[in-house]
């Protein structure tokens, strides 16, 4: 059995990694974020359908007309 601080299996390149000291790896971040950014990558967080925040997925959003969606099926008394 492996044990924790292991990869289940070491390649050369987390080999390489880990190999680097923290501030070697803080560098080769930065130099992938720039690159991320340069290849057209966004900071922008996705939209979360779930979130309280998300203004776009608010329930009971008034449609474009100004009325709710429900329609009545019937007038009289049944």
């Amino acid at each position: 059995m492996p044990r924790k601080h292991e990869p289940p299996h070491e390649s050369d390149e987390w080999l390489e990694w880990a190999a680097m000291t923290p501030q070697q790896r803080w560098a080769v971040t930065d130099r992938l974020w720039a690159f991320y950014r340069e290849a057209g990558g966004s900071l922008d967080p996705e939209p979360d359908s779930q979130s309280p925040f998300n203004t776009a997925y608010l329930p009971g959003e008034i449609s474009a007309h100004g009325r709710t969606s429900l329609r009545v099926l019937r007038r009289g008394r049944i």
